[in-house]
Formats: structure tokens, C-alpha cells, sequence
């Protein structure tokens, strides 16, 4: 099978670079990749040109219209059987497009996902924001795991459709805010397999600060309202919980302010969930450090995304403005 990779590149030329270095290291071979520049101002084209020796990639520059259309892009000039999208801060592993290739040649899948970790080279915070995402103790547990909730939706970090996929479904019809979760629920609606390949793993590097990170999730939670403005259905009980959680850090808060006899109990189960989301940090990390920061990046993740979503929720389904 001959895969095209598509990357959507904005103003990240030295993470282009490292991600590149690790697609030189793939064992199987039969690939193409292609690098879109959408708009940059900072551009990669010398950088990706050094890669020409090493690669069969090709580079191109257009207006800036978005991840989304610029993915569209590189489908439309894509010559491969199945095409495979990378965000441009992932690193993959030597073995991945080999594993692909072999899950799909076993058991077929129209489209696919994978999960994302974390890269022993990653920062304490980076190792820290990555548990907080694939944590069973915050809205991230949901991502990429063995057992999902619902449909499994593919992320565009690590996401792959075949030809045939895009000539039926065509591509991204938005370009931001849940993209990739529209993408995946249209695909599901018109009969083809989807399906997570456990062992198609990348090093997501996710944000270099928790202000960056807030910013990011706090997107994340707009864009699930986003996703409702085009399948009302798909708006589950368990996108309210980040929400819900928002709401009883604010209720404990001024618990405590007034001095209300429920405080010590809201004290109690914030305590819980502290030491839950610190020991299981520390286990799976094997480090201190990252265990505290993760408690940060839960709470950060928690708070963003339940702002964005209530933000949203009241503007587009509440106010029910565009």
C-alpha cells in the first residue's frame, strides 16, 4: 500500500524539521509526504527542501485558510491509496507507517485513528500536559483509549482515510473548531468502518506552557458546540462533565467563603481527586515532578474547555446566535 502523509504547517519550520528527521527512520517505505504551508509568515521551504535526498516529499505554499482546507489541499494532490495526517508537533515512531500497514492488510478500515504519548525527550510540563490528556481522571480519557464512548472519532494529530473515503465524502467542509470530529461523524454516516489502531502511536507535543494549553482546550470546548451546530446528536452527557466540574470548583470556592457546612465535603472529594490524578501521574510517569504538574494541567484542562463549552453553549444554543 502507498500511503501520502499530509501535514498542515503554520509558522513551525524547526517542528516540521523534527518530525521529518523521524519519517526518514520509517522502516517501510512506501510513502510520500507532503507539507502545505498555510499562510506563514515564519516559512519552512528551505528546511523541508534539505529533506529531498532523504524523502519523496514534496512542498507547497497557499493563503491562509485553516488546518481543515489546508488538509483538503493536500488530499487534492495526493497520489497515494490511503492518506495519513500528522499536526506538524508530532514525532512518529520508526515502526508506525509498517504497523498501519499491517493492521490494515489483517483487518480493513475504511478510516482510522490512533493514540498520542509522550516522548522520553518531552519537558516535565509537555510529559504532564500529555498524562492530563490521556487520563482517565479528566475529559481526556476519552481519547485515542481501547475503550471509547460512543463512536470512536479519529484525531487529526493521527488520523488516516483511504482514496475512497475522500472521493465519497470529499474533505474537511470546516476548517477549525472540531474539524476532525465533523469529518469523522460524516464518515461514520455514510456506512464506511472506522476503527482505533492501538499500536499506531505518536509523540504529540502538545503546548510549551499552561497558558498555551488553556487556550488550546478552551478552542476544544467551543468547538464540541461547534460540532453539535451540525449533529445535535452527538452532544453526550459526558462532554457537560468538564462543565459540571467548572461549576462545583466555583461552588467549592464560595463554600468556603461563606463558611457553609457542605464545604468540608466539597473539600473532601476535591482532596480525592487530587491525590487520584497525583498518584496515578506518578506511577504512570515515575516522577514527582510530573505527578504535581499534572494536577495543574487537569485543573487547567478542566476549567478551559469547561469555559469554552459554557461560552459557546450560551451564545450558539441558548442565544442562538450564529
Amino acid at each position: 500500500m502507498f500511503f501520502s502523509i499530509i501535514i498542515p504547517l503554520y509558522n513551525r519550520p524547526q517542528e516540521i524539521s523534527e518530525l521529518l528527521e523521524t519519517l526518514t527512520q520509517q522502516t517501510y517505505k512506501q510513502f510520500e509526504v507532503l507539507v502545505i504551508e498555510d499562510g506563514s509568515v515564519n516559512r519552512a521551504e528551505d528546511i523541508v527542501k534539505s529533506y529531498e535526498n532523504k524523502l519523496n516529499i514534496r512542498y507547497f505554499e497557499k493563503a491562509n485558510e485553516g488546518q481543515g482546507f489546508t488538509r483538503n489541499f493536500g488530499f487534492e494532490r495526493a497520489k497515494g491509496d490511503y492518506f495519513v495526517v500528522f499536526d506538524s508537533d508530532c514525532l512518529i515512531p520508526a515502526d508506525y507507517l509498517q504497523i498501519v500497514n499491517d493492521s490494515l492488510n489483517k483487518n480493513w478500515l475504511d478510516a482510522y485513528g490512533g493514540p498520542d504519548g509522550a516522548h522520553e525527550s518531552f519537558t516535565p510540563l509537555q510529559k504532564a500536559i500529555s498524562y492530563s490528556m490521556t487520563s482517565p481522571f479528566t475529559t481526556g480519557g476519552i481519547r485515542g483509549g481501547k475503550k471509547g464512548i460512543g463512536q470512536f472519532h479519529p484525531r487529526s494529530f493521527n488520523m488516516g482515510i483511504s482514496r475512497q473515503v475522500w472521493e465519497k465524502a470529499g474533505g474537511f467542509i470546516i476548517t477549525r473548531l472540531g474539524e476532525d470530529i465533523e469529518y469523522s461523524i460524516r464518515i461514520h454516516s455514510l456506512g464506511y468502518k472506522i476503527g482505533l489502531i492501538p499500536d499506531a502511536v505518536v509523540y504529540h507535543k502538545r503546548r510549551t506552557d499552561f497558558l498555551k494549553f488553556y487556550k488550546q482546550i478552551h478552542f476544544f470546548g467551543r468547538a464540541r458546540i461547534n460540532i453539535y451546530k451540525f449533529f445535535p446528536s452527538q452532544l453526550k452527557l459526558v462532554h457537560f462533565f468538564p462543565a459540571f466540574a467548572t461549576l462545583g470548583m466555583l461552588f467549592t470556592i464560595i463554600a468556603n467563603i461563606a463558611q457553609w457546612r457542605i464545604a468540608l465535603l466539597c473539600n473532601i472529594i476535591l482532596t480525592i481527586y487530587i491525590l487520584l490524578i497525583f498518584f496515578h501521574s506518578w506511577m504512570k510517569n515515575k516522577s514527582a515532578k510530573i505527578a504535581f504538574l499534572s494536577i495543574i494541567a487537569a485543573f487547567t484542562q478542566l476549567i478551559a474547555y469547561g469555559l469554552g463549552f459554557m461560552q459557546d453553549f450560551w451564545k450558539r444554543v441558548v442565544l442562538k446566535r450564529s
